[in-house]
């Protein structure tokens, strides 16, 4: 088997990269979806986020292990609990030649809580910066906040100078309805790539920026990025020399891979949960033959569409035994991981039938599944799968599939939550569960900026207590004990229902060493070509 672990390629990319001279090399690859915008603010989706996290940067950095280094802040340290000074870096430089100072970082927060913006989770962990000077800021959070760190490592700093020469202060919504937003199509960051041209759907060709601050390992001079939608058409570049590097592989073709010269499968397990989601806010659903009143308000009704559900066919059929069914919204790699709730609800078609006959539907009703067709590992093959299960108990669900461009910004809130029931993949940003709390968990709260993720609406008074309570709390043992309840309040009354951890799936020439990282986000400053 030449089947490599992530593990394996970040030794060897490190290792490479210390023997290997700087020459020009081009890096060429392929992903499922498209680039859908170079908008740091405008989607909080993690294939976005770190293909433009080559192009900007944070207060911090994630390296190779994930641990967090220092980016555009050279320290930090905590003035009061809910107090931070933060010494900004000296002698960066934008893309365009502007200086990086105090001002870009305050502009940027600010963007990030505009009204187009998919970052306001984010955002909102900051109250106010304050500019002592030109590289000194204070931030101010509205509580204790021990993540605020990592939290911030994904909160991308923009030119505030480009930004308003060119009228782009607001962040591109998701919904597409501001595509002319300077900053969807053209980009200005400190990052180590730069953007030479972007044709959305097609091709995005970035340059090494050779004024970048810091040294890196890779000798990339030039990436090349191609959205290539069909699986067996990402294989066949990747094998016929193409592309270099192709993701995510289906599992049936890690042997096909294994068997041609010059390439292998790189695979890994992936810190990102796929679950389902149910509109449990509304008094009657978007898409439902149910009117006058909304039947995921029922416990048993989500409770039967969970028993409905057999996971371990999912695992065997659709992901070919990659995947680990889940019975918590965090994955093992996530502090905060609950190993008691790892159990998931039984595969029980029967008491389906009977949970849906109590709650008053023993025909069971339509409804409508949003899906999206090329973000997660075989995402529309488990909605079909799902939609067939389902059947089987008297549900009708109507599969509505799409591109992930069209489909965030359909169902998240720049959307208004279009969506009655849906499938939506995590990977908290702060390795820490109180990102899945506090973003997908807790009741809705616009105003605040918590659980604009929560896109069903699921609402439980306690556990918007629990969060706000682990949000602060720096003890880890005092925290975990209350993400465990929060989590068990979740799973108790069915809030989601989870289906798996994902594998990372990476198919990659034998040329090339990359790092894969828990989060399955490619960072180019560890990309050797040999």
């Amino acid at each position: 088997m030449k089947l490599r672990t992530g593990l394996f390629a970040a030794v060897a990319a490190v290792a490479l990269a210390a023997t290997t001279p700087v020459q020009a090399k081009t890096f060429k690859y392929a992903f499922q979806g498209d680039l859908s915008s170079l908008d740091p603010h405008s989607l909080n989706e993690s294939f976005l986020l770190g293909t433009l996290g080559n192009i900007y940067e944070g207060l911090v950095l994630y390296d190779d292990q994930m641990n967090i280094v220092p980016g555009l802040a050279v320290s930090w340290k905590t003035l009061t609990p809910t107090t931070w000074e933060f010494k900004l870096r000296e002698g960066v430089k934008f893309h365009g030649g502007q200086d990086f100072t105090a001002d870009d970082v305050i502009f940027s927060w600010q963007r990030s809580l505009s009204e187009g913006s998919d970052q306001k989770v984010r955002g909102g962990s900051m109250k106010n910066i304050t500019k002592v000077d030109d590289y000194t800021i204070v931030v101010e959070t509205p509580a204790p906040n021990p993540i605020l760190i990592r939290d911030i490592a994904l909160l991308y700093i923009m030119d505030k100078e480009w930004s308003e020469e060119h009228g782009t202060t607001n962040a591109t919504s998701a919904t597409g309805t501001d595509k002319g937003n300077y900053a969807n199509l053209n980009a200005n960051g400190t990052g180590p790539f730069m953007v030479e041209s972007h044709q959305a759907d097609v091709k995005t060709v970035m340059k090494r920026h050779e004024g970048y601050w810091k040294e890196v390992p890779s000798n990339v001079t030039e990436v090349i990025f191609t959205p290539i939608k069909e699986a067996p058409t990402r294989v066949a570049a990747l094998i016929s020399g193409e592309v270099d590097m192709v993701y995510p592989v289906p599992v049936q073709d890690w042997d096909r891979l294994d068997g041609a010269d010059g390439v292998s499968a790189l695979a890994g397990p992936e810190a990102r949960s796929i679950f389902l989601g149910m509109d449990q806010g509304r008094d009657e659903l978007l898409y439902s033959s149910v009117k006058g009143k909304n039947p995921f308000k029922d416990q048993r009704v989500r409770a039967a569409f969970a028993h409905a559900i057999n996971l371990e066919a999912i695992k065997d059929k659709i992901m070919r035994g990659a995947s680990s069914p889940a019975g918590q919204m965090v994955a093992p790699q996530i502090n905060g991981y609950v190993p008691e709730l790892k159990e998931p609800y039984s595969y029980d078609p029967e008491m389906s039938k009977k949970l849906l006959a109590e709650a008053g539907y023993p025909d069971g009703f339509e409804i409508t599944l949003d899906c999206p067709n090329d973000r997660y590992f075989n995402d529309e093959k488990i909605c079909q799968a799902v939609t067939s299960m389902l059947a089987r108990v008297g549900v009708k669900a109507t599969l509505n599939a799409m591109p992930k461009s069209k489909y965030f910004g359909k169902i998240l809130e720049t959307g208004g939550f279009d969506t009655s029931f849906y499938m939506l993949g995590w990977t908290p940003g702060t390795m820490d569960a109180e990102n899945t709390l506090s973003s997908l968990i807790v009741c809705q709260d616009k105003e605040n900026k918590k659980g604009l993720f929560n896109i069903g609406n699921y609402c439980n008074k306690r556990v918007d207590e629990l969060t706000a309570a682990v949000g602060s709390e720096t003890d880890q043992d005092k925290r975990n004990a209350m993400i465990k309840e929060a989590f068990t309040i979740l799973k108790d009354e069915v809030g989601y229902l989870p289906i798996h951890e994902q594998p990372i799936s990476w198919g990659v020439s034998d040329k090339v060493t990359v790092n894969q990282r828990a989060d399955n986000i490619l960072d180019y400053r560890y990309v050797v070509v040999n």
